[in-house]
């Protein structure tokens, strides 16, 4: 073996500075991994006001200033040492309550470039400290107002290596800047400003962030608006829930707000910013039924539990959590999305009227479009006169509007008939007023117009009413003449065995059949004909992965049987429908929960407001 010497080696100690660019390896990854700890580290010192510059994508210039509680000039020195903390005593791992407890950020950024920390405690006197190939200087007097300000220049010139597997500096800023993002989240009563210094000078801002007025999820939302995006903020919707001492809080995006990657994910666990496998997966599996699997959902989630339940200190980079019980916080997860989703009804993102509106063009020409002066607006009551004379003598047969029972919409809906008689209740999705090309129903509303796809709505509306008979009825099992026998090992038989109870409301029935193996008895109806050793395999690696049963591959399997059979029993496009079969869909659509997209995720409808309209046109 090449990296073994014929001759036995002696063991031998490391040198301390080997050592440190060892550990700091663990610890500082980039740029991205080096602005994190500082970060923390201010916001950890109670600091309101954080400054962040950086110069090549934090490659050779990166520095943090802030106002918080500063550190002593005596206590500099020890600062930089490893495993040296104020944030916990070391008689308990589990009980933290701050970003920062192993005592490694300095002394490991101070092994692989040159960094130099400056901070004034109090009233006290500001002093300054520099560390050069790891070794640190001494304390010396300085000049600052108050707080830490902490100088990294240079990154990873101790180690050379290391800067070729670094990426551009594009790559490296873009890593950076969601970095803190995902800290400023977890923040929002504290303002960022983050300025790029690459061209020399003050720089530019690229990320300001002032802190929220407000407290909870208001100042939350404010936030996420400055961060992520004002269309984001106006289409989440809230989330509250509770569990066994967890809480769940954010905000979830409609699934009409979708991505086409993971990229507006964001995930917190006792306010710090994680990267987890099993709360990725539940948001997931939130959003399930409601999205294809090229779609991803954008959402800021929360969670929140005592620090005994939960262990932080997996990873030296603490982007890694482990709960004591998992299944608890994905079961919180799943649950609390679908309620707050399905509280939202059928309400759609308004990206979608936005796209709507930039399908159209308004011709122009050379000059641009033609400017509408006041003088040039008629009288209400020539209009009214104009309408008259300009109205059909006769409609042609096949073509025109077809008029719902009530002429008028209005927010209270009016007594509107010949007959005396009440006009019908009208709700969000306005009257139906016409059908287009037998496949989208035209509806006007207190504000606006809506258009809806009568099929992809139908289809959900269908696909509801099944998994609401399914709730109540329980899923049907088909026995087996001969049962199948599958061989999977003590370990896993045991695993499935344990959840037979489960598994059998699911309409999956198993028994134990000797060592290592199960016997299946019963599969799901709606199944129809199934592999019995694929079907439990699958749902050993679901259970493996620490997701329960409820939620897990059999149900996503009846699901997906059930958005077929809602697919074919659907209204097809190319039907034509009367007013009150279109006025029925519409009514049917405000009661039922996610009906503002289809089984696959695209919307059913599309709502343009009067002043959209008015505007394609010129009028405003």
């Amino acid at each position: 073996m090449p990296n073994i010497p014929r001759e036995s080696p002696r063991i031998a100690p490391l040198d301390e500075a080997a050592i440190n660019r060892i550990a700091a390896g663990e610890v500082v990854e980039r740029p991205a991994s080096a602005a994190k700890e500082l970060v923390e580290n201010a916001l950890d010192a109670g600091a309101r006001r954080i400054e962040v510059a950086y110069a090549d994508g934090g490659k050779t210039l990166l520095r943090v200033s802030d106002d918080g509680h500063g550190i002593r000039a005596e206590d500099l020195p020890l600062a930089l040492s490893r495993h040296a903390t104020s944030k916990i005593d070391g008689s308990d791992l589990l009980n933290i309550h701050s970003f920062g407890f192993r005592g490694e950020a300095l002394a490991s950024l101070g092994a692989v470039a040159r960094l130099t920390v400056t901070s004034r405690h109090g009233t006290e006197d500001a002093a300054e400290i520099s560390v050069r190939g790891g070794a640190p200087g001494p304390v010396r007097p300085a000049a600052l107002r108050s707080g830490t300000r902490v100088e990294l220049r240079d990154l990873f010139h101790a180690t050379p290596a290391r800067l070729k597997f670094l990426r551009s500096d594009r790559a490296e800023t873009q890593a950076l800047l969601d970095t803190l993002r995902r800290l400023a989240m977890a923040a929002p009563q504290v303002g960022f400003v983050v300025r790029d210094l690459s061209g020399g000078g003050d720089g530019r801002v690229v990320l300001r962030a002032d802190p929220e007025a407000g407290e909870g999820a208001e100042a939350l939302l404010g936030r996420l608006s400055r961060l992520i995006g004002k269309e984001f903020a106006e289409n989440a919707v809230p989330i509250l829930a509770e569990r066994e001492g967890h809480h769940l809080s954010g905000f979830a995006a409609l699934p009409t707000y979708s991505r086409g990657a993971a990229v507006a994910q964001y995930l917190f666990v006792n306010g710090r910013p994680v990267r987890d496998k099993l709360l990725t997966g539940a948001l997931r599996a939130g959003y399930s039924d409601l999205l294809s699997r090229d779609r991803y959902p954008a959402a800021a989630l929360f969670v929140s539990c005592d620090p005994m339940r939960v262990d932080v200190n997996v990873h030296p980079a603490k982007a890694e959590v482990r709960f004591r019980d998992p299944g608890l916080v994905r079961g919180l997860i799943v649950s609390g999305l679908r309620h707050c989703l399905a509280e939202a009804g059928h309400r759609a993102s308004s990206t979608v009227a936005g796209a709507t509106l930039g399908a159209f063009r308004q011709e122009t020409g050379a000059a641009g479009p033609a400017r509408l002066y006041q003088m040039d607006r008629s009288a209400p009551a020539a209009r009214q006169m104009a309408y008259q004379a300009q109205a059909p003598q006769a409609a042609v047969d096949g073509f025109g509007f077809a008029e719902a029972p009530s002429a008028r919409v209005e927010a209270e809906p009016t007594p509107d008939h010949a007959d005396g008689g009440e006009a019908p209740a009208i709700g969000y999705l306005g009257a139906a007023r016409a059908q287009l090309h037998e496949t989208y129903i035209v509806a006007q509303t207190a504000t606006g117009m809506v258009l809806v796809d009568q099929h992809a709505a139908h289809e959900r509306l269908v696909y509801e009413r099944l998994k609401t008979q399914r709730a109540h009825r329980g899923v049907a099992s088909q026995a087996l003449l001969i049962p199948e026998i599958v061989e999977l090992g003590p370990d896993d038989a045991a695993t499935l065995l344990a959840e037979a109870e489960a598994l059998d409301g699911l309409g999956l029935s198993l028994e134990p059949f000797g060592p290592g193996a199960v016997a299946v008895r019963a599969t799901p109806a709606l199944l129809g004909p199934v592999n019995a050793e694929a079907l439990l395999r699958d749902l050993l690696d679901e259970l493996r992965e620490g997701g329960a049963v409820e939620t897990g591959n059999i149900t996503a399997r009846i699901d997906a049987v059930l958005s077929r059979m809602a697919c074919h029993g659907s209204v097809r496009a190319g039907r034509r429908m009367q007013a009150d079969e279109m006025n029925a869909l519409l009514r049917e659509m405000e009661a039922t929960p996610h009906s503002g997209q289809c089984n696959h995720g695209r919307p059913t409808y599309v709502e343009l407001k009067l002043a959209d309209l008015e505007r394609l046109f010129g009028r405003s």
